[in-house]
C-alpha cells in the first residue's frame, strides 16, 4: 500500500495491487473520469464524476495509463444522479443536466487550449443549453441482433456493449423517440419471426445481415429494414421550414430539435456577412447550403459529396424549394480541388464526417481568399486538426459554439466561424 495526499487537490488516497482510491480531477471526451495514481499513472474510470473520490479496480494497466471499474463513491459530487433507464452510449446518465454541460464546455475548451488556437477560447466558446429532451430524441436507431442461446431458439436485439461487442437486449429505448418505441414491439417480433421461422435461406440471409435500422420523421412516420434498405425508401424531413427528401441510408441528424437549431445558427452565421456564393463541401442531401440560399437572394451554392445518391437528393431537393442556382457533383472533396474556385464572393460551409476533412482539403481552403467559412464538426479532435492548418496561414478563428446534440452520450455537435485575416 503506498500513501498519497487528500484534500480537493488529491490525486490518491490509497494503491493496493488492484483497487485504489483516487480523486477525480475531471471527465475526459469520452465520459471517463480522469485521476491519477501514485506512480504518476493516469486511471480512467467510467462512470466517476468530477470532484468525486472513488474506489476503482484495475481491470487493464498500460505504461502510462489504467483502465478502472468504478467499485465505490466514497465522497460523491453534488452533480450525481440517480439513472434512469440506461443503454450502451449513455456515459453521462448518472449525472446531472448541468454536470453534463459543464463537462462536455471543460472538454472542447481544453482541445483548443492545447492546440493553442487562440488565446483566450473563453472569450470566444459560447457554452451550449441542454436541450429540452435529453432522452428520448434520437429519430434514427441501429440495432444489432445475435443468438442468446446455442440452438438459436432465442434471439435478443439492441445495442453493442463496448468493448466486447455483447448485444444488450432492448425493449425501450431511453434514447429513442416515442414513435419509435411505440413500433419497437412490432419491429421485434417481426424480426425475431424471420430469423426463427420459414425457409432456412431466408433466415440465413437475415442473420447475414446482422441489423435492423429505423427512423422516425414527423412527414414520414416510422420507418424500418433489415441490414441495408432492400427496396427505395424516401423519408421526408423539414428543416428551417424546408421539406429535404433523403434516402433511406442517408445522413441527417438525429436529433431532430437540435438539428434545428445548428442549421439555423449556420444561417445566422452566413447573413452577417453574405457573399452571392457558397461552397457546401462534404454537403450530403444539400440542407445547410439550401437553407442558406432561402434566406437570401440570388444566392448560387455549389454542393460536393461523395455519396452518389445523397446528391440526387440534393438535386431533388434544390428543384422542389426553387432554388435554380444551386448545382451538387458527387465526388471525393479532396479529389475536387482543382477544378472549384474560391474567391472573395465565396462563403464557405464545411460539415465533414467525424474523421473531418481530407488532409489536402485545410491547406487548399488555407491558401483561399473566401471572406468566411463555417466549419460543422462531430469530432473535437479532428476538428481542431484541421483548424491548426487553416488558421496558420490566412484564416482566424471569430466564434466557436457547440451543441448538445446527443444528450447522455460523449458526442457534441460544434460550429466554428472563421474570418479571412
Amino acid at each position: 500500500m503506498a500513501a498519497g495526499r487528500g484534500g480537493a487537490g488529491s490525486i490518491l488516497i490509497y494503491y493496493t495491487s488492484m483497487t485504489s482510491t483516487v480523486y477525480i480531477a475531471k471527465n475526459v471526451y469520452g465520459g471517463d473520469g480522469l485521476g491519477r495514481l501514485g506512480d504518476g499513472r493516469v486511471i480512467f474510470v467510467p462512470g466517476a464524476w468530477a470532484g468525486e473520490q472513488v474506489k476503482a479496480e484495475i481491470i487493464e494497466e498500460k505504461k502510462h495509463f489504467v483502465k478502472a471499474r468504478l467499485v465505490e463513491v466514497v465522497e460523491p459530487s453534488a452533480a450525481r444522479v440517480e439513472p434512469g433507464p440506461v443503454v450502451p452510449g449513455m456515459v453521462y446518465a448518472g449525472l446531472s443536466d448541468a454536470g453534463e454541460l459543464k463537462a462536455k464546455d471543460a472538454q472542447l475548451r481544453e482541445f483548443f487550449e492545447r492546440a493553442r488556437l487562440v488565446d483566450t477560447p473563453a472569450d470566444l466558446i459560447a457554452s451550449a443549453e441542454m436541450p429540452t429532451h435529453t432522452t428520448r430524441y434520437r429519430n434514427k436507431v441501429v440495432y444489432h441482433f445475435a443468438r442468446a442461446d446455442a440452438k438459436g431458439t432465442r434471439w435478443v436485439m439492441g445495442y453493442r456493449r463496448e468493448p466486447g461487442h455483447e448485444i444488450v437486449d432492448v425493449t425501450d429505448d431511453p434514447l429513442a423517440r416515442p414513435e419509435i418505441n411505440a413500433k419497437l414491439p412490432d419491429i421485434r417480433k417481426q424480426v425475431f419471426a424471420l430469423l426463427t421461422q420459414g425457409a432456412d435461406a431466408v433466415r440465413r440471409s437475415v442473420e447475414k445481415d446482422g441489423n435492423v435500422t429505423v427512423r422516425w420523421t414527423a412527414r414520414s412516420g416510422v420507418q424500418w429494414w433489415i441490414g441495408r434498405a432492400k427496396q427505395p425508401v424516401v423519408l421526408k424531413e423539414v428543416t428551417c421550414g424546408k421539406v429535404f427528401e433523403v434516402p433511406a441510408d442517408g445522413f441527417y441528424q438525429v436529433n431532430p430539435d437540435v438539428g434545428e437549431e445548428l442549421a439555423k445558427a449556420v444561417v445566422a452565421e452566413f447573413r452577417k456577412a453574405p457573399t452571392a456564393e457558397i461552397l457546401d463541401l462534404y454537403s450530403g442531401v444539400g440542407v445547410f447550403g439550401l437553407c442558406c440560399a432561402a434566406a437570401e437572394k440570388d444566392v448560387r451554392v455549389t454542393g460536393v459529396e461523395s455519396g452518389r445518391q445523397a446528391v440526387e437528393f440534393a438535386r431533388r431537393n434544390a428543384a422542389a424549394q426553387g432554388v435554380a442556382t444551386a448545382r451538387f457533383f458527387a465526388e471525393e472533396v479532396g479529389r475536387s480541388t482543382r477544378r472549384l474556385r474560391l474567391t472573395r464572393a465565396t462563403t464557405v460551409i464545411v460539415d465533414p464526417p467525424r474523421g473531418g476533412m481530407e488532409p489536402n482539403v485545410p491547406r487548399w481552403l488555407a491558401a483561399s481568399d473566401a471572406p468566411r467559412i463555417l466549419y460543422v464538426s462531430c469530432d473535437p479532435a479532428t476538428l481542431v486538426r484541421d483548424l491548426k492548418t487553416l488558421c496558420a496561414v490566412n484564416y482566424a478563428i471569430e466564434s466557436v459554439r457547440w451543441f448538445n446534440m446527443f444528450p447522455r452520450t460523449a458526442r457534441f455537435e460544434t460550429l466554428v466561424v472563421l474570418k479571412h485575416r
